[in-house]
């Protein structure tokens, strides 16, 4: 075999095995295109989730604050149909039968506030709490403990044990020295 002959044929071992290496290279190039396909479509399903998930939850939140009171107004219902009636009644009634249905109404009005959490503060004689008790004035007094509530002027609410409004009251202090 002659020296062309040889680099012939090592010419074409080496075309061969760059022809193989070659197709190699474009198997793993179409692989990681694929993949990286895959990939592009998975992460677009995701977003495509995200902002279902985000709508959904949005729509949610809506919903919570439209429809939210409703059990409040359904509780409140039964105490405005009761005052209705006292009102239509009232001209008929004689002021015992005005007293029976106002007092019906509060009762009403008590379990509807029960049902829904609703708390009433009714902190007379009890050490005062400025966390629940607003200090409308401080009286001498020789009859209660100082820093005690004495008289309570307007009752407070609190809600699943969250203030809504704190109790007024006058607060008890000791007498001033004669």
């Amino acid at each position: 075999m002659s020296t062309e002959e040889t680099a012939a044929a090592a010419a074409n071992t080496a075309t061969g095995a760059g022809a193989d290496e070659l197709a190699t290279l474009r198997a793993a190039v179409a692989a990681a295109e694929e993949s990286a396909a895959q990939h592009r479509d998975q992460h677009l399903r995701a977003l495509a989730e995200l902002d279902n998930v985000r709508k959904r939850a949005q729509r949610d939140v809506e919903a919570a604050h439209k429809y939210g009171i409703e059990k409040l107004v359904n509780e409140l219902i039964p105490v405005k149909d009761s005052l209705d009636l006292a009102v239509e009644n009232a001209a008929k009634a004689d002021a015992a039968a005005l007293a029976e249905g106002q007092a019906a109404t509060q009762r009403l009005l008590a379990k509807a506030f029960e049902r829904i959490g609703i708390d009433e503060i009714d902190p007379l004689g009890q050490p005062f709490d400025a966390n629940q008790h607003e200090a409308m004035l401080a009286q001498p007094s020789t009859t209660a403990e100082p820093n005690s509530v004495l008289v309570v002027v307007q009752r407070g609410y609190s809600l699943n044990g969250r203030l809504l409004r704190p109790a007024r009251v006058i607060v008890a202090k000791a007498p001033d020295p004669a």
